[in-house]
């Protein structure tokens, strides 16, 4: 990005919030453009699945604009702007790559993430260190917000020495759900489910998984799935909601076995 072109997309941006400019872009707000901002990025990261780089490049611009966007409205709010946006994180990149910037060594990403945890804990206030876990997105999806929780406080050392302490607390959490299932009690479930769902995250972070992608892609795999279900149904001129539990729980490990055919012929 050179300066030219970053100016005529600011000054594109400034014409279009003019008096005489786009009546769309004039009435939007910080509040009315969150949604498009969470969407953007969600398509930033649909490119980067797809692997189409020109695609890729286009979603980037789309969120480079919300960017703008947004800075635009607090400028014209006398709140701060565009530069104050790219110099704050300019002097964030330098305040946290002291290893790199200055004079402390960092031979390891290990190193290098103890370190930029200890330096924002200090950054808002120099007598009141930061909390480890404060500045975690409220609207953070719940799988991707425990997985962030745990990294963090792992770092610091808050972490099982072996994934056998891993397993272990996922079993423990296992057997809390079924007594509470046991004793009928609904808020112990509801509590002790919760308990369990974080320790799974936990060990799918320990062995070095995205939770929120694992989770996508078996919802993925479940719908391809339940559409070839459909589909062989349909072929035999049999209605789903007619067929029993074991005839559909057949014809769902028929497609299964089908996939595992495919995949053992494309790996020949």
């Amino acid at each position: 990005m050179n300066e030219s072109s970053i100016d005529r997309l600011l000054e594109i941006m400034r014409k279009l919030r003019a008096p005489d400019g786009c009546p769309w872009d004039r009435e939007q707000t910080l509040d009315s453009l969150k949604s498009n901002l969470i969407e953007e990025t969600y398509e930033v990261i649909d490119a980067i699945e797809g692997g189409d780089r020109a695609e890729l490049c286009g979603e980037l611009g789309d969120l480079l604009l919300q960017v703008v966007f947004q800075a635009q409205i607090c400028e014209e709010a006398g709140s701060f702007k565009f530069d104050d946006v790219v110099n704050g994180i300019a002097d964030k990149l330098i305040r946290r790559h002291p290893h790199v910037f200055g004079d402390v060594q960092a031979n390891t990403s290990g190193e290098v993430l103890r370190n930029w945890e200890k330096i924002k804990k200090t950054e808002k206030s120099a007598e009141t260190p930061r909390s480890l876990v404060e500045g975690i997105p409220r609207h953070l999806p719940a799988l991707a917000k425990a997985h962030l929780v745990q990294k963090r406080v792992a770092r610091a050392g808050f972490e099982w020495d072996e994934i056998g302490g891993v397993v272990d607390k996922l079993d423990e959490e296992l057997a809390e759900v079924k007594e509470a299932m046991e004793q009928k009690d609904a808020a112990a479930i509801r509590e002790e489910l919760g308990d369990l769902m974080f320790s799974v995250v936990n060990l799918s972070r320990y062995l070095g998984h995205e939770p929120e992608e694992l989770l996508n892609e078996n919802i993925t795999k479940f719908m391809r799935r339940f559409q070839s279900l459909e589909s062989r149904l349909h072929d035999e001129g049999r209605e789903i909601e007619k067929c029993s539990l074991g005839e559909l729980d057949a014809v769902w490990n028929a497609v299964k076995a089908a996939e595992k055919q495919i995949r053992s012929k494309e790996t020949l």
